[in-house]
């Protein structure tokens, strides 16, 4: 969803490495570097990563296919489930609280030291990092009640210590609404936007989401076909997509 902005597409390591040439030189997945272990053995290299992508999240406009959606919400009741961290749909005009991130937000923190301090918002903060090694430099983010390291608040790969309430509360809140739908015989469409299998969590939800109704429309140049269930699979970008449909309702 978030390539049409400009956005790295990290999905393979070629991928990842044309995106951040330094990891490929230190011989670094996307994987490997998305990982909680080195906050602990070199937050430096850590928050180097992530400081680049929260400022560069900051500063992408989300692309015309955000706008579509937003306009399909104020004619049709409408709620985003989404992996991306990226807080785009956000950024785009979507209520926070009509947003699920399945798997957190990287404009939010939480204590690394686990001083029990709920999860607080990352405003303001800029972490300074250096382009050709990509490690940060100067003060790292800190935890602002026992000032110990902080970490975005994102599910990271093999990741013990993510605080899940955040995330939590916009999911419960989201299968409620699913629930209160099929309470009511609501017919739902689904439109699925770049969900890959490698993390199937997006997928899987869509599918499940549109059983009954079998409304899933799947867009995704790499996998669109719909194996299980009815539904429509489209090997085609999300932003010049979503504006095909948007002409034809």
């Amino acid at each position: 969803m978030g390539v049409d902005s400009g956005l790295p597409d990290f999905r393979g390591v070629e991928g990842f490495w044309r995106a951040y040439p330094p990891y490929r030189d230190l011989g670094l997945a996307f994987e490997e570097i998305a990982d909680p272990v080195h906050f602990a053995e070199d937050p430096e290299l850590a928050w180097g990563f992530y400081g680049h992508r929260l400022a560069l999240y900051r500063e992408t406009v989300p692309h015309a296919g955000f706008g579509v959606l937003l306009e399909w919400s104020r004619r049709w009741p409408t709620r985003v489930f989404t992996s991306n961290v990226d807080g785009q749909f956000q950024r785009a005009g979507f209520a926070d609280d009509d947003v699920a991130e399945c798997h957190g937000s990287i404009h939010h923190l939480q204590c690394l030291a686990g001083c029990g301090r709920p999860v607080w918002p990352a405003d303001g903060l800029e972490v300074h990092v250096d382009p050709e090694t990509m490690r940060a430099t100067g003060p790292l983010p800190a935890c602002p009640s026992c000032g110990g390291l902080a970490r975005p608040n994102i599910l990271m790969f093999g990741d013990w210590s993510w605080q899940p309430e955040r995330s939590e509360a916009g999911l419960l809140a989201h299968r409620s609404w699913l629930r209160a739908l099929r309470a009511d015989g609501v017919r739902l469409a689904v439109i699925e936007l770049g969900a890959g299998t490698a993390v199937p969590t997006v997928r899987r939800q869509a599918e499940l989401a549109s059983a009954a109704s079998g409304a899933l429309v799947r867009i995704n140049v790499r996998q669109p076909e719909v194996r299980h269930g009815r539904g429509i699979g489209l090997p085609t970008p999300a932003a010049d997509t979503l504006r095909a449909l948007d002409a034809l309702l």
